[in-house]
């Protein structure tokens, strides 16, 4: 039996159907995706990866391994057959590089820290690695910047930026995960006089451009609690890079507030006034991009703000602000057909997954504060979440993960698990790749000294429907 189209030449069913595998083989692929930096390749929390479980076995996804791991707060990076976690052993710093299939250990590399966090939490690195085809960028908590060969490990390039730019110290030292764009790497580094941000060239680590101090920001209002000087610049907040009226922003959502900048020269275009009045408090969630508008959160009774940047790209208008409308602490809002999902509060206690309309800031809905973990409804706490394959992955802090539906009328939990590996803290935002969910959190242990009490793991979970 031949197919004989006019003009062509035959095809037996047999090479019919060869041609067809072939054709459609490139499309399953193309439904996983790397997770080569934080939040994404996107940076917005949102993946395009397809052919998931829409639904949770009953004891949860399958565990493909886990392994223990340092203590720290950064999510890992994946990049084709690499996956790099970044955490801290005893007194040294650990960029360490697995296969991401089987957990296997590739390369390992240290630095010696002693960083030790104010206010008793761990000392582990907060930054995430951020991972090119040839490159394995980390930024630790004493600032300590290096670029690695990412097949080998070797050392490429360090900088101390806490020494070389005269950073102030940090409420829990550095935290902004880099930012690569083409040939240049950018870090909110913090520095004094006015290296607030800083372009390094990725391949030789040098020096680019400067640029923002702590005057390029408005006035502080009357009733803020002024740092002693030198005034802190650096945030937790990671930088963004989007194109608003067809210009491109560098975003950085700094300690003092929004400052948008031109990525290639570090030239400022404008800046906006936004932290919380208390002295105590981080800007720790990155800005989020609607359209022609950037979406601010923090906590600490700061709250949250639109605003619209001007068609020439050289000021931003406030569209509305709300102490109430949503706190994120540290995790992102994820933006969503002009709705925003996110978490919203300082502590556990009081804090609520809610969708807010990003036109006005009303709040549709929130996952009540007040349930408990033992009511069997949905708690998370300060969660983090992603969005992949039409539904939101949750991440507790108390180690609950869970399988969301989320829009603008209703969230629908479809699924829930926890692992005896992770119970509290878990503030790390999950990391999907190929269709495998990356997590990372802490196990308490009793009656040990406060050093040793925390158990920490990675895991990594088949989320790939049959």
């Amino acid at each position: 039996m031949t197919w004989r189209p006019s003009g062509h030449r035959c095809y037996s069913a047999d090479s019919v159907l060869i041609a067809l595998v072939l054709l459609l083989a490139p499309i399953g692929n193309a439904c996983g995706d790397d997770w080569p930096a934080f939040l994404g390749p996107q940076g917005s929390g949102i993946s395009v990866e397809t052919g998931l479980l829409a639904k949770w076995p009953a004891d949860g996804p399958p565990v493909v391994w886990k392994k223990p791991v340092g203590e720290g707060y950064a999510a890992p990076a994946v990049r084709g057959d690499r996956l790099v976690f970044f955490h801290r052993e005893q007194d040294e710093e650990v960029v360490e590089c697995l296969d991401p299939k089987t957990g296997a250990t590739l390369w390992r590399k240290t630095d010696p820290t002693d960083f030790v966090d104010p206010y008793g939490y761990n000392g582990g690195p907060r930054a995430a690695p951020v991972l090119t085809a040839d490159h394995c960028i980390t930024f630790g908590a004493e600032g300590r910047l290096t670029c690695r060969d990412l097949t080998s490990g070797e050392l490429v390039w360090q900088r101390q930026t806490h020494a070389e730019f005269a950073v102030p110290s940090a409420f829990f030292g550095a935290g902004a995960t880099p930012l690569i764009d083409g040939d240049q790497l950018i870090v909110i580094v913090g520095g004094h006089p006015r290296s607030g941000v800083v372009g390094f060239d990725l391949a030789t680590g040098k020096t680019r451009w400067q640029s923002i101090g702590f005057d390029d920001f408005p006035a502080a209002p009357v009733r803020i609690q002024r740092d002693r000087p030198p005034e802190k610049l650096a945030s937790y907040a990671s930088p963004a890079i989007a194109t608003i009226h067809g210009q491109r922003h560098l975003l950085c959502f700094m300690r003092p507030g929004l400052v948008s900048l031109d990525p290639a020269t570090g030239r400022m275009r404008f800046a906006f006034w936004f932290r919380s009045p208390l002295h105590d408090s981080v800007n720790a969630a990155q800005p989020v991009v609607v359209g022609n508008q950037i979406f601010l959160s923090a906590a600490y009774d700061t709250g949250a703000a639109m605003l619209e940047v001007a068609p020439d790209g050289r000021s931003a208008a406030v569209v509305w602000q709300d102490e109430d409308a949503m706190q994120n602490h540290w995790s992102t809002t994820i933006a969503r057909s002009g709705f925003l999902y996110g978490f919203s509060g300082r502590h556990e206690q009081g804090s609520d997954f809610r969708c807010v309309r990003a036109t006005d800031g009303a709040v549709r809905w929130r996952i009540p504060s007040d349930n408990s973990p033992a009511a069997g409804e949905p708690f998370y706490g300060r969660g983090s979440a992603i969005f992949a394959d039409g539904r939101f992955i949750v991440m507790g802090e108390r180690g609950t993960l869970a399988l969301v539906e989320a829009t603008p009328e209703r969230c629908h939990e479809i699924s829930r698990v926890t692992f005896p590996e992770l119970d509290h803290p878990c503030w790390t935002a999950p990391v999907l790749a190929n269709r495998r969910l990356f997590i990372t959190g802490c196990r308490s242990v009793p009656g040990v000294s406060r050093r040793d009490r925390e158990e920490y793991h990675l895991l990594c979970l088949d989320l790939a429907a049959q």
